[in-house]
């Protein structure tokens, strides 16, 4: 379809007495490649190179920031890591601490039930002692109790006797 569009653009202007046509080669023709070759240059100049600069400074900055944020990343993770093994190691040494301490107070009560128990046993005896002395002072006054009464009886069995 095109191929005849030109040849029919080509017959009217022969028809019309053109000289060329289309594809006349004059002043014209390189004027307008001298025309685009500058135009290329200044918008190459004006426009995509500081344009080509600026997508060139983004990339470089993003990057620098991607970079960046992986090693922080990595950072990040390596202090976590850090983070995590010292937090286990303070929970061991807090266990322990903590056993270490139970232990301790274990053995500070079974010295003081040992010692409470001791006191209890000596107090006991002692009252056992003090019972045991109260029982022989009982039993002696008594027995003098019983001497008395028993001359009593003696002497009034043998006064009203004799």
């Amino acid at each position: 379809m095109m191929h005849w569009t030109i040849l029919l653009a080509a017959e009217a202007a022969e028809a019309a007495g053109e000289k060329g046509g289309l594809f006349d080669i004059d002043a014209t023709m390189p004027l307008m490649a001298i025309q685009f070759l500058v135009l290329v240059v200044l918008l190459n100049l004006l426009f995509y190179k500081p344009l080509g600069k600026v997508l060139d400074d983004r990339s470089a900055y993003i990057r620098n920031n991607q970079a960046d944020a992986q090693e922080r990343l990595s950072k990040a993770e390596n202090l976590a890591k850090q983070y995590e093994k010292d937090l286990t190691d303070t929970r061991r040494q807090a266990q322990a601490v903590v056993a270490e301490a139970e232990a301790e107070a274990q053995k500070i009560a079974a010295q003081q039930i040992a010692a409470a128990q001791a006191e209890a046993q000596a107090q006991r005896e002692q009252a056992q002692q003090e019972l045991d002395r109260q029982k022989q002072e009982a039993m002696q006054s008594l027995e003098q109790q019983v001497d008395s009464l028993s001359r009593q009886i003696l002497d009034k069995l043998l006064g009203a006797a004799g």
